[in-house]
């Protein structure tokens, strides 16, 4: 999952909507993008140029994908809608898209209208006509062709403004989520024993420097501010962590995948993200539609992008273990300092599709196996029930579970578990067809088969297949963080630091670190 952070700045007319740029040649580029709260002469120019002659804006252009958004939902809750958005600070507004949807269907029906008054036309032309009576019929077709072509481009320009608009509205809210900012945020449990030290307790900056693990000074030289590189131990131990974590959730049912690093954008835009708003992590590659990933859960949600799946396959359970990059640009201060966030760092994500009777169920379930693991781990942590303003657009409900890190001398986020219902599938087009409607088609086809059998006879259109189309359903999706390696290691060193400055390596961890225990100062030669 993405954590969000404010970031780097791009053109207003398109970054209000979410939606692809106006045009690919605005990027973030390199490890320490710059933010401004306006446009460069440059972009200002650019700005000036796209604009036409006597101060007009050109029209927004059109949504870079359709989603399947149920707009007659947003009509009829117009005011459930609107107080959602409220609670979430959501800036979208469902009035506006209700009146759309209503101008939407009016302008249909017209259209509907005009198409049947054409074919009776053309179908009055069939006949013997007097020549006045063909002039008369052949005026009023061209008054229909006018028309139609009229409310055709009506009909376009209402449909990409329902889907700028529509797009921006967040999922509905769970009714037990608190509303509220982050302080209001519910703690669910709170588990693992605090561990109490005798001793000045170090970060695990002072650690890593004092065991030979953490370089940022190279990776700032190599790559820029917030790049690192582990060594020793510490290299060993992201090993250990990600083949421990997979070990652990295959075992749990998810089926072992890696993923690209490298995503197109209108994925992550159906995945809930804005890789080129005012807001975004996301880094853009120059000259492309390619984002790098700030996350699996953006690679593994197009997986069954654009497919009808079984019922009988749900629920689809993946992990992934990828890179992640994020800008985390305005995120400096001793809160985020260290490994606690960078730029890059490698994480382990579980993603989930399955029927909408399934995925409260299963939010559970991937939370209890996100506790189980971090218990073995030996931590202190708590589980947060997320408040209305901290969670993203696409989450129903998210559950975050925060470690203790004492050389921080705080709770720190180290996994999140989101249910984000059919927001994600219905931008994703991933649906699934229902068991019942497939025994049913079943047993139609079977009884249209059977009289071909007999008498020789076709057995129906389609060759004894039935003719009603099964209908289908938009799945559900989930998605949890099992493994972000960077946050993983700030708690185990921080948690695990001794008197005599060795680090004690988590049992469960130790078969993946070739059988090491402890984490010991290295003699170091005198330069």
């Amino acid at each position: 999952m993405l954590l969000r952070c404010p970031l780097a700045q791009r053109l207003a007319p398109t970054a209000r909507a979410g939606l692809r740029a106006a045009s690919q040649q605005w990027w973030i580029n390199g490890a320490r993008p710059q933010v401004s709260t306006r446009l460069s002469t440059a972009e200002a120019t650019v700005e000036a140029e796209a604009q036409p002659a006597g101060g007009q804006q050109q029209a927004p252009e059109p949504p870079s994908y359709r989603a399947s958004i149920d707009f007659k939902f947003v009509r009829d809750n117009v005011e459930a809608v609107a107080a959602n958005c409220t609670n979430r600070l959501s800036s979208a507004d469902p009035q506006l898209v209700a009146r759309l949807y209503e101008e939407y269907v009016e302008a249909q029906q017209q259209t509907d209208k005009l198409r049947a008054a054409r074919n009776e036309n053309s179908s009055a032309m069939k006949a013997k006509l007097e020549p006045e009576q063909r002039t008369a019929l052949i005026e009023r077709g061209k008054k229909i062709k006018e028309d139609l072509e009229g409310l055709d481009a009506r009909l376009e320009a209402l449909e990409a403004e329902l889907q700028r608009e529509g797009q921006r509205l967040p999922n509905m809210t769970h009714p037990d989520v608190p509303i509220g900012g982050e302080d209001v945020s519910g703690v669910l449990a709170t588990l693992g024993q605090r561990p109490s030290f005798e001793f000045a307790v170090k970060d695990h900056l002072q650690l890593g420097e004092d065991l030979d693990l953490i370089d940022f000074e190279t990776g700032g030289v190599v790559s820029g501010a917030k790049f690192y590189y582990l060594r020793n131990e510490a290299a060993l131990l992201e090993l250990a962590l990600i083949n421990w974590t997979m070990q652990r959730v295959v075992a749990a049912g998810f089926t072992p995948m890696t993923t690209p690093d490298l995503v197109r954008e209108s994925v992550f835009e159906k995945c809930g993200f804005q890789p080129r708003a005012q807001n975004t992590q996301i880094y853009s590659i120059r000259d492309s539609s390619m984002c790098l990933t700030g996350t699996a859960e953006i690679p593994l949600g197009g997986v069954c992008m654009d497919r009808i799946l079984p019922q009988a396959q749900l629920p689809l359970k993946m992990a992934a273990y990828g890179h992640c990059f994020r800008t985390e640009a305005g995120a400096a201060g001793a809160a985020s300092k260290g490994l606690y966030r960078v730029h890059q760092f490698s994480k382990v994500e579980m993603f989930v599709v399955c029927t909408p009777e399934q995925s409260e169920a299963l939010h559970q379930q991937l939370l209890d196996l996100e506790v189980s693991m971090f218990t073995d781990l030996g931590l202190h942590f708590k589980v947060l029930d997320m408040a209305s303003h901290d969670l993203g657009a696409p989450a129903y409900r998210k559950f975050d579970i925060e470690a203790w890190m004492p050389g921080m001398e705080r709770y720190g986020e180290i996994s999140s578990a989101s249910n984000c219902t059919d927001y994600q599938s219905r931008r994703l087009n991933i649906r699934y067809r229902p068991a019942a409607a497939e025994e049913a088609a079943g047993m139609e086809e079977g009884e249209a088969a059977a009289p071909a059998q007999k008498g020789g006879g076709k057995g129906g259109k389609g060759g004894g297949k039935s003719s009603k189309k099964v209908p289908t359903q938009f799945a559900h999706t989930l998605n949890a963080t099992a493994c972000a390696v960077p946050r993983m290691i700030v708690a185990i060193l921080e948690n695990n630091q001794q008197a005599d400055g060795t680090v004690v390596i988590p049992e469960v961890l130790r078969p993946f670190m070739m059988g090491m225990e402890v984490i010991k100062p290295k003699h170091r030669v005198a330069a």
